[in-house]
């Protein structure tokens, strides 16, 4: 059940009234959201809302042995007991096949021909993002960052909560859970807020990463010998556009989803084409990952505190394991390595010159934004050989079959959504807050109806689903 479809309108209707009408019951109206959430999960397979069930359940029983435990030993335990157990959920379902493949390639360069187990595995969707929201409860507990939930039930919306179930962003219990002990309210700036992003992710999604997907990406990037430099450089720039405006998208409707609900989630994208080194991209892009990686991996890995080679080392083995968080294949693992590489030699080069900017803002952003770009090569390509097909097609020039004014148009487009004033929407919900409710409807109607007109048929599943 996609955001952008008439299945999933019909559907949020009916919890957004029903949920109102049980304002007042927090306890009955958090049930009807959790058993709507699992509704939604299961329109993709409803087998794996046991999973869901199972994931919450461990989660919540550690964290409150941690809470009742004062032994720090036995505290230790549970948590690396805790997040080993969502470790091993994640790399099952994830990676087994992966690991398995690999595995029998090295025994067959060696002479050591097996026959391994290898199991056809159905990837539930949105595992690495609930895992990743089990992980951060259980470890805050320990940290005592954030106190245990009041009930099962509130972990269980937490971790299934349905705006943020199956493509984030990755919303840190101590944000969520306090919401959920009071009765939400909602305020006539949340709501026109929510409006207007549904409406802004709906209009990057369905008409810009959708057109740019079906016309100029995906071609490209099946068949690269069959295009010359310009068209293989336009799809380069062109995924770059699409996967952010599809991302994006995402994040931003199920904020606002999650507005029209009641309840706030945090920012997960700041115009990450304007960074000017790789640092500052991975502050602006899928902001609830980034801040989940520093948090939970470079930073218990001891971050900087050692000096610049331990901050390396840690930089390096926290992009390496988030490349592979997107995927089980040695291209994510490049580009992560790749985001790593940059990340490492910005490091060098501050310790090296001081304070001193390395190069001038305007030439990092676009250095940056191109390292991007050849980076997105590797995670869009479906093997090595295709991204080395890609690079190599930059070379060869040859007639232009299939980039056009109007996706060329698209791309430019894009890229100058970054240019607009920082929190445009923040600042269109200020301005349309007073402007009376027939009149906002009638805005937000006519902006969907538009729309609608200019999409191209069919919704393509987001990006992000397959991780």
């Amino acid at each position: 059940m996609l955001f952008p479809t008439l299945a999933f309108g019909v559907f949020f209707l009916f919890v957004y009234f029903t949920a109102w009408s049980l304002d007042r019951e927090n306890g009955r109206r958090k049930l009807f959201l959790l058993l709507a959430s699992w509704f939604f999960y299961a329109q993709w397979d409803w087998r794996f809302v046991g999973l869901l069930i199972l994931s919450a359940v461990l989660n919540w029983g550690v964290a409150a042995l941690i809470a009742r435990s004062d032994a720090v030993g036995r505290r230790r335990l549970l948590v690396g007991l805790g997040v080993a157990a969502n470790l091993l959920i994640l790399g099952f379902f994830k990676y087994y096949g992966f690991f398995v493949e690999q595995a029998g390639e090295l025994l067959a360069r060696f002479g050591w021909e097996r026959d391994l187990p290898l199991l056809q595995i159905v990837l539930p969707v949105g595992i690495s993002f609930f895992t990743f929201q089990g992980i951060s409860y259980v470890v805050d507990v320990h940290r005592a960052k954030t106190p245990p939930a009041r009930s099962l039930l509130d972990v269980m919306l937490l971790m299934s909560f349905f705006p943020h179930l199956v493509a984030g962003p990755i919303v840190r219990a101590s944000d969520l859970l306090p919401q959920f002990d009071r009765v939400p309210r909602l305020t006539r700036e949340m709501a026109t807020h929510g409006l207007l992003l549904i409406v802004w992710g709906l209009f990057k999604k369905t008409v810009i990463a959708s057109e740019l997907a079906v016309r100029l990406v995906d071609p490209v990037f099946f068949d690269p010998s069959a295009y010359g430099a310009i068209d293989i450089a336009a799809a380069v720039y062109g995924y770059a556009i699409q996967i952010y405006c599809d991302f994006s998208a995402y994040s931003d409707m199920a904020i606002g989803i999650a507005a029209l609900l009641g309840y706030s989630f945090p920012r997960n994208f700041d115009q990450p084409y304007r960074a000017s080194s790789m640092q500052s991209f991975w502050r602006r892009w899928h902001i609830s990952l980034s801040s989940w990686l520093r948090d939970y991996l470079y930073v218990p890995l001891g971050g900087g505190k050692k000096g610049l080679i331990s901050s390396c080392i840690n930089v390096m083995i926290t992009m390496l394991l988030g490349g592979l968080w997107h995927g089980a294949a040695w291209t994510f693992v490049a580009w992560g390595a790749l985001h790593g590489a940059v990340q490492v030699a910005e490091r060098i080069g501050r310790a090296v010159l001081g304070d001193r900017k390395l190069i001038p803002t305007v030439v990092g952003v676009l250095v940056t934004f191109h390292i991007v770009c050849l980076g997105w090569i590797l995670f869009r390509a479906e093997t090595f050989d295709l991204a080395v097909a890609m690079v190599q097609g930059l070379g060869r020039f040859g007639p232009v079959t299939v980039l056009t004014p109007f996706l060329l148009t698209l791309i430019v487009g894009g890229l100058a959504m970054h240019w607009l004033p920082p929190r445009a929407v923040e600042s269109l919900t200020l301005k349309l807050k007073p402007a009376p409710s027939l009149t906002l409807g009638v805005l937000i109607g006519l902006a969907i109806l538009l729309i609608e007109a200019v999409r191209p048929d069919g919704v393509a599943p987001f990006i992000y689903f397959q991780f």
